[in-house]
């Protein structure tokens, strides 16, 4: 059994809020801070909190600011830790658990947003990945060095070098400055290792002088 409880997904729920965010990235077994202040989303909190503690992140697709067009693609997550400010916000923390397609938005009366998720395509998000699979450490550093060297960056080189690979590529692909889209295909890779490709492939289109068709 995974640690957020869910093997299969039959397991997930049929109705999902959601919680446009650009830039803000979630991918399964990777924690997401997040500071809630906006009432609406105070609101979807509390509701989870008295629920399954699941709610989707996903990148808006415009700069609509009461109602974006929603990704293609997200991630859900399970609330895994939760305070409560003397000011009111809620900090909390997203553990997750899988991706889904974006489905047929429902009408309802809260003030946030709730979907249809589909997570058929996404099945294999619940189990931890074949560690004989998973890419080169060795070139991610390479393009990173370049990438950081390039963009006058800091970065934590003994984490680089001793952090499961799976949390490298996540922490990489949420944290470096990519745009919006280029971190929504990111989301939408096939697994850890086509993440692990794709981001080489920005690290090193990023850096001045590179050929941009390596994404080709």
């Amino acid at each position: 059994m995974t640690r957020h409880g869910y093997r299969k997904i039959s397991e997930l729920p049929d109705t999902i809020a959601v919680f446009p965010l650009a830039g803000a990235l979630l991918f399964p077994r990777w924690s997401l801070p997040l500071n809630i202040f906006e009432p609406r989303y105070l609101n979807m909190i509390d509701d989870a909190m008295s629920g399954s503690r699941m709610l989707g992140m996903v990148q808006p697709v415009d700069d609509d600011k009461l109602k974006p067009g929603l990704a293609r693609v997200g991630c859900a997550g399970r609330i895994t830790s939760y305070s409560e400010t003397e000011d009111g916000r809620y900090l909390i923390n997203l553990t997750g658990v899988c991706r889904f397609s974006t489905g047929d938005e429902l009408d309802v009366k809260t003030p946030y947003r709730k979907i249809n998720p589909h997570w058929a395509d996404y099945a294999a998000d619940l189990t931890p990945p074949d560690t004989s699979r998973l890419p080169d450490r060795d070139h991610l550093a390479s393009a990173l060095k370049k990438y950081v060297a390039s963009n006058e960056m800091d970065v934590d080189w003994e984490a680089v070098e001793s952090a499961p690979i799976e949390t490298l590529v996540n922490a990489l692909s949420a944290g470096c400055p990519f745009a919006p889209m280029e971190k929504q295909a990111l989301l939408e890779a096939r697994d850890v290792c086509g993440r692990c490709e794709a981001l080489i492939a920005l690290l090193d289109m990023d850096v001045p002088g590179d050929d941009p068709s390596t994404l080709q």
